[in-house]
């Protein structure tokens, strides 16, 4: 399927925002997801329409049950409006933030016996690897989208963080 990387990044989105369910529906085309977060008692919440993150063409059979029910979902904490800020941002002084764009835990190094990736004033280029967020036993590379010098580690290492949670303050002067 030439769609697997948009469909993977539907699911990192449905997992960031900690969604119970969610139906997408486009042609003959339909995917029904239930997370870990997913309560039948959960059913008086108000839904969540999310902006389309994909705008993809798939024609596949269907994958989901065809039920009459609306497309929604339910969260659990996150509001829908962090679905499209982008993983790193420029705070109102003159430091940029590096932010978590997953939900997971926090680690500093790539195993406990290692150094970690950075520490306050040290150099990085874009691209670089500034630590690890695991979120369902996947432990994804967190990378610089800017250079600078690295100013605070703002989250205790092997601790939870959630989406969009700044994660490192870097100096772009520096």
């Amino acid at each position: 399927m030439n769609h697997f990387k948009e469909i993977q990044e539907l699911l990192r989105l449905i997992t960031k925002l900690e969604l119970a369910e969610f139906k997408l529906k486009e042609g003959d085309f339909e995917l029904s997801v239930r997370t870990k977060f997913f309560d039948k008692t959960a059913k008086s919440a108000a839904p969540v329409v999310l902006p389309a993150p994909l705008t993809t063409h798939v024609a596949a059979p269907h994958v989901a049950d065809n039920s009459t029910e609306p497309a929604a979902a339910t969260p659990v904490s996150a509001p829908a409006t962090t679905a499209a800020a982008p993983a790193e941002k420029p705070t109102t002084g003159a430091y940029l933030e590096i932010r978590s764009p997953i939900v997971g835990t926090f680690y500093r190094s790539p195993s406990p016996d290692k150094p970690p990736y950075v520490k306050p004033g040290d150099v990085i280029k874009a691209g670089d690897v500034v630590c690890i967020v695991e979120a369902m036993k996947l432990f994804n590379e967190i990378e610089s989208e800017h250079s600078g010098t690295i100013v605070k580690v703002m989250v205790e290492d092997a601790s939870p963080v959630e989406f969009d949670q700044v994660l490192f303050l870097i100096d772009p002067k520096g």
